[in-house]
């Protein structure tokens, strides 16, 4: 016996990932709607062999449905996040609207998968940010080995983490580069991001640091551990697809690269591909389509007594996005809402 499953913004970049992991991961479906906003209504997405049209979000009722995988941004889930709820319809979310609400749990499942169980309170399990959600993969069982007293991270984000709007900016934008009289001023990011980086994604706050990097440092701790100190600088790159992340860790107990690299090597949802050659590690373009976090560059810091160095990539719609919310569902099926 299967769920009546709903994916809110289905025709987004997330969402139509959402789907395609869904079918991809052989998700118990018994029943499943595609919905859209008013000016997307009709459009048809994919669900396997299937062509689902999208369905009204404002007038749909969740009632009898047991799960709706949200990707609709902040403002639209204040929404229809409780009105999915309300109705007995269990939500998941993919914006930073509920990520820091105590009563909600936030959620990787080769993390914290138990913290499904207070889904409860409000019906609601929120999704972290892509960014958070590969770091603390590679981080949790390095963690249970050595106990992780600080980390530094600096993000290689892509464009794809802005939406459609980010992909276009970017594909525009280098287009245009080779039209002279043609440059495509940016919208979407502050700064031209074709050949070029932007040492700010989300907006700033009054210590210095971006949302951005906020979000990596508070959701670490509520999904790993609350003592665990985090600082971050996010960046974005002229890269379509693929999150990257250059780690620097300090731990209470020393931890040897080579012991690192087998705990990194068994631990689920990573794959360790770590060769001290030319090429002998994973870049972005490597990592699109993939469930993996992918972890190379492991090293021991020289300049502390127990620090690694290492350096994490996984594609940010699948991870980061899609792939963790079905995982989510997959593991509320598992704990809470068993069928058959």
């Amino acid at each position: 016996m299967g769920y009546r499953i709903v994916v809110a913004g289905a025709t987004g970049n997330v969402g139509r990932e959402m789907l395609n992991i869904l079918d991809e991961r052989q998700f118990p479906v018994d029943e499943i709607a595609a919905l859209a906003s008013r000016r997307s209504l009709g459009t048809e997405v994919s669900f396997g062999n299937r062509t689902l049209k999208t369905q009204d979000l404002d007038t749909f009722d969740f009632t009898g449905w047991d799960i709706a995988l949200f990707a609709i941004g902040s403002e639209a889930t204040k929404t229809y996040a409780p009105r999915a709820a309300a109705a007995g319809c269990v939500v998941i979310d993919n914006s930073s609207l509920y990520r820091y609400d105590p009563d909600i749990p936030l959620v990787v499942p080769e993390v914290n998968a138990d913290a499904v169980l207070g889904y409860g309170k409000k019906n609601i399990i929120a999704n972290p940010n892509c960014s958070t959600a590969q770091l603390v993969v590679a981080l949790k069982p390095l963690h249970d080995r050595a106990r992780i007293k600080r980390v530094v991270v600096s993000t290689y984000q892509s464009v794809s983490g802005a939406g459609k709007d980010g992909m276009d900016e970017l594909w525009d934008q280098t287009k245009g580069k080779y039209v002279p009289g043609q440059e495509v001023a940016p919208k979407t990011f502050q700064r031209q991001i074709a050949f070029n980086v932007i040492p700010q994604i989300d907006v700033f706050m009054e210590d210095g640091q971006t949302k951005e990097e906020w979000k990596m440092m508070v959701e670490t701790k509520k999904i790993l551990d609350p003592a665990i100190k985090v600082t971050a600088t996010c960046v974005r790159v002229p890269v379509f697809v693929g999150h990257s992340e250059a780690v620097n860790v300090e731990f209470e107990d020393f931890l040897d690269e080579d012991e690192a690299r087998d705990i990194l090597r068994e631990a689920p949802g990573v794959l360790v591909i770590d060769k001290r050659e030319p090429g002998g590690y994973v870049t972005p373009i490597e990592c699109v389509g993939d469930y993996a976090t992918f972890v190379s560059r492991i090293r021991q810091d020289q300049t502390l007594d127990n620090g690694l160095n290492f350096w994490v990539v996984s594609d940010n719609l699948r991870k980061g996005a899609a792939l963790n919310a079905v995982q989510i569902a997959e593991v509320l099926g598992q704990k809470a809402l068993k069928k058959g």
